[in-house]
């Protein structure tokens, strides 16, 4: 079974997916919005397994839902603009269906759902939702056991290399992200999060105190954290200090 939501801004739009979706009774359908606002706020009180999302709507785009939801669901794009659709795959949709479709048509986007897999879109997605806001994010795509959730990059204390990977730590819990600490390093803003060892990022403001030594620096973190900052990025120290 899956829980579905449909977020169109017209009625008819709505109401055709509605019609299709009576032939497939694996698909439960638990809401619709009519613009992009409405759909964030539906999307994020549901968690829905599959969303039927427009594109051009009131409020914002379909592609900027879905960089304010917490968790991410399947996508079906479902539109009347084709030049919509190299984007669409770039995140990874299950689907684009062009209005006008027919029920054959809606019948081979639903039999694609199983074939589409988190692995596949989760990465292509977090880069989208990374790269195309404004100059820097303002929430990050992370993997929490076997779901992606995003969080505000202002909650972020600190950020640990983990491998090809990195662990961002906020105040209750700790986070996987996918990408490295050196790419997380270029596209947050180092006026606020500064690199003070090759596995160690902090948020400056979220630093407690700093305690001096002969050739380094502790940084403690408001959590309790202690970060020390190597030899190599002494330097960057000194945003700290006024």
């Amino acid at each position: 079974m899956k829980k579905v939501i449909i977020v169109d801004d017209e009625s008819a739009g709505r109401k055709l997916i509605k019609e299709y979706l009576e032939d497939f009774m694996e698909l439960i359908l638990l809401g619709e919005a009519n613009n992009g606002v409405d759909a964030v706020k539906i999307i994020n009180e549901f968690k829905p397994d599959l969303v039927f999302l427009d594109i051009q709507m009131p409020g914002m785009t379909g592609f900027d839902v879905l960089k304010h939801l917490e968790e991410l669901p399947q996508i079906i794009f479902s539109t009347a603009y084709d030049q919509y659709a190299l984007k669409a795959f770039d995140v990874h949709a299950v689907d684009y269906l062009l209005k006008p479709y027919t029920k054959e048509r809606f019948k081979v986007a639903i039999e694609r759902l199983s074939k589409s897999s988190e692995n596949n879109r989760a990465r292509p997605l977090a880069e989208s939702l990374l790269i195309e806001t404004s100059k820097y994010p303002e929430r990050i795509l992370v993997q929490k056991q076997n779901k992606l959730v995003t969080i505000a990059v202002e909650d972020v204390i600190r950020i640990e290399a983990y491998g090809d990977y990195s662990k961002l730590v906020v105040p209750d819990d700790t986070y996987l992200s996918n990408y490295g600490i050196s790419t997380l390093e270029e596209k947050l803003d180092d006026s606020v999060f500064i690199r003070v060892h090759r596995s160690s990022i902090v948020n400056l403001n979220k630093v407690k105190e700093l305690s001096k030594y002969t050739k380094s620096y502790d940084i403690t973190m408001e959590n309790g954290d202690v970060v020390r900052v190597s030899r190599g990025y002494m330097k960057n120290i000194k945003k700290l200090m006024y």
